[in-house]
């Protein structure tokens, strides 16, 4: 004769056995999900902005500056003074001014670099970020504010720069 409360239990047991194992994938897949997109939240802006920045200090001239923009195909440049951030300049601001320029014979006269120097150009009262910040913070200070570089300091000194390409690029790379 068959034992079917023997049969039963086991029966039971392997049943809640497997929906316990199942649940418990579920579980880690989920556990395993949330700390990948808490570590992203957590991921410090140094893994992806430029720390090879140029920047260019109070001697220098706007034409010099027009320059290192156009040769080295960047958009944002801080100003510095020692270790301190005290502006920034943007290839806009720069453009800005170079559309008040006239057409002189056969070209384009570059007279307003030569009448403003960068303290009259630069934007001042400059928002930096720390390279411990995460690229969330990052990305929500641009998404609300009007620019779209932040100098990236550790202890007082500059030691890169993110721009929303930086961003963009990042997000690209998630997927």
């Amino acid at each position: 004769m068959v034992n079917y409360i023997t049969l039963f239990n086991d029966l039971g047991h392997k049943f809640w056995r497997s929906l316990g194992l199942s649940l418990l994938r579920k579980e880690i897949s989920s556990f395993r999900k949330k700390n990948q997109t808490a570590m992203k939240k957590r991921t410090p802006v140094s893994q992806i902005m430029t720390t090879d920045v140029l920047s260019v200090n109070l001697t220098h001239s706007l034409r010099e500056v027009d320059d290192m923009v156009k040769g080295q195909h960047i958009r944002h440049v801080p100003v510095v003074s020692g270790d301190q951030i005290i502006g920034m300049l943007s290839k806009t601001d720069l453009q800005k001014i170079s559309f008040v320029n006239t057409v002189d014979g056969d070209g384009l006269t570059t007279a307003m670099y030569d009448s403003l120097s960068i303290d009259q150009v630069m934007t001042k009262d400059v928002t930096t970020v720390e390279k411990s910040d995460t690229i969330l913070d990052v990305a929500t200070i641009l998404s609300k504010e009007e620019f779209h570089a932040l100098p990236v300091m550790d202890d007082g000194k500059l030691v890169g720069i993110v721009t929303t390409t930086d961003l963009v690029k990042y997000l690209i790379d998630q997927y």
